[in-house]
């Protein structure tokens, strides 16, 4: 009876409360959303401020507040912006368009069974892992007139000796296209490859039975699936093709005459070499909404991940 009694005298020990399964999952991902936070949106939200600031450091004088100012400058003043917007429009198509061609082309070659594959796997996909300025470094090399590939092909008579395809305007943007090429077929090429690799073999044998050639499996099973991965790499490589700036910057530097500068290099220039990054926030900005807006529209019009029916 005593120890009956001392036991139920002992002190009862609270529990612990659990937490609220509703907030669970925001306390979790609390920590990368403060990083965001101050990786993202604090540098977004300066840009922002700094559009309506007149801010340039060799005129502090004139320092201050602007309104919409800069904003109207670049749409009735500046006439370079439309001129590199024009450009930044003609790269990003062309080189989406042939990146996506060629990158489906490769996927597909390396999609089959043969001797080699994996060392033609590894030999595709390398210039992905190389970096813009080094991949501009190396095309300098081949474009050189002196060392490059001009002057072999002026030995074999075709064109005259010391002429660099980057000093002439009519060759210049396709010589560009080319470097960019090399470096940026591999990322279609790896995405492709990976969606091709989970297409049942016997979709392929069932239409091979009622008859279909490989031109119909093609076009009647392998690109039906691959819509979403086309669809979600042609709109990142957009939006980077876009953005580009060391390739063109090292190989080009927007030249010559300034016909490859694109709208980020010319933001680029207008910051780092005029110091006027109060005008070069507001061109930022614009390139934002531009790349917002195409975004949304492309993604309503191709109706990614819906059916495909």
């Amino acid at each position: 009876m005593a120890q009956t009694a001392a036991v139920a005298k002992e002190p009862k020990v609270p529990r612990r409360r659990s937490a609220n399964p509703r907030t669970l999952p925001y306390l979790l991902i609390a920590p990368a959303v403060l990083l965001m936070l101050g990786f993202i949106a604090y540098p977004v939200a300066s840009v922002f401020y700094y559009s309506l600031q007149n801010y340039n450091v060799t005129k502090p004088w004139r320092n201050g507040f602007a309104g919409l100012d800069n904003f109207t400058r670049i749409f009735t003043e500046d006439d370079q912006f439309w001129t590199t917007l024009g450009f930044s429009a003609q790269w990003v198509v062309t080189q989406v368009s042939l990146q996506l061609l060629l990158g489906l082309a490769l996927a597909l070659i390396v999609n089959q069974s043969f001797i080699g594959r994996g060392v033609s796997r590894a030999m595709v996909f390398s210039p992905w892992a190389v970096s813009g300025v080094l991949t501009s470094t190396i095309w300098i090399l081949l474009y050189n007139s002196s060392t490059g590939f001009s002057r072999y092909l002026a030995d074999a008579g075709i064109g005259d000796y010391g002429t660099s395809v980057l000093s002439d305007t009519g060759t210049v943007f396709w010589a560009a296209t080319v470097a960019e090429l090399w470096r940026g077929v591999p990322f279609f090429a790896i995405l492709i490859l990976a969606d091709l690799q989970s297409v049942s073999k016997e979709l392929y044998e069932a239409a091979a039975v009622d008859g279909a050639g490989r031109i119909r499996q093609f076009f009647s099973i392998t690109l039906p699936h691959l819509r979403d991965a086309i669809i979600l790499s042609t709109l990142l490589r957009a939006v980077w093709e876009f953005n580009n700036v060391d390739l063109l910057y090292t190989l080009t530097g927007g030249g010559p005459a300034g016909v490859t500068t694109t709208l980020p290099l010319y933001v680029a220039n207008t910051g780092i070499e005029g110091h006027d990054f109060g005008y070069a926030s507001a061109l930022t900005t614009v390139a934002f909404v531009i790349l917002l807006f195409c975004s949304i529209v492309y993604l309503r019009l191709s109706k990614f991940g819906g059916d495909h029916k």
